[in-house]
């Protein structure tokens, strides 16, 4: 290097993995502070994906497996991490698991995120067209107001095809 160069140094951002039992915690205390619901979460946690810096839970995103279906919930991202294209890279690796997995399809309820998920492919769909084994999950019959939009984004065809 020469002495006119200028040595930029690399800021560490979060890093994402798989959520263990042991996160739990950290999880739920996320999930509560954006107002979201934890009813269900410690069932589902290990197929949870978390962003993680410095030891601490800054992002989280949530796969629930119902059968051939699986449930993103939880997606919630500490505020000081926000508009860095975590949530993004959060989503995207739960819709790869989900693809991974060869799911059929999944489904997610929101009030407030509408407008951000038809980017990965989700469209709105009715209560009633949702399967017995997603309607099923604590998220739909508790968790989550009537007022919850529902939204769907189909995985794989019925022969298993993407």
């Amino acid at each position: 290097m020469s002495t006119n160069e200028t040595v930029i140094p690399r800021i560490d951002g979060p890093t994402m993995r798989a959520a263990t039992a042991a996160d739990l915690p950290a999880v739920e205390r996320l999930l509560a502070a954006q107002n979201l619901p934890v009813v269900g979460v410690a069932d589902a946690i290990t197929t949870f994906v978390i962003a993680e810096h410095r030891g601490e839970v800054v992002g989280v995103a949530g796969l629930e497996l119902c059968c051939d279906n699986g449930l993103l919930r939880s997606v919630a991202v500490a505020p000081a991490w926000r508009n860095r294209g975590l949530a993004r890279a959060l989503v995207s690796r739960v819709i790869a698991e989900a693809e991974e997995r060869r799911l059929h399809a999944m489904y997610l309820l929101t009030t407030t995120a509408m407008h951000y998920f038809p980017k990965f492919g989700f469209v709105e769909t009715t209560r009633e067209a949702v399967p017995a084994d997603v309607a099923a999950t604590e998220e739909f019959r508790s968790a989550c107001p009537a007022s919850a939009v529902v939204m769907v984004r189909s995985i794989t065809d019925e022969r298993g095809q993407r």
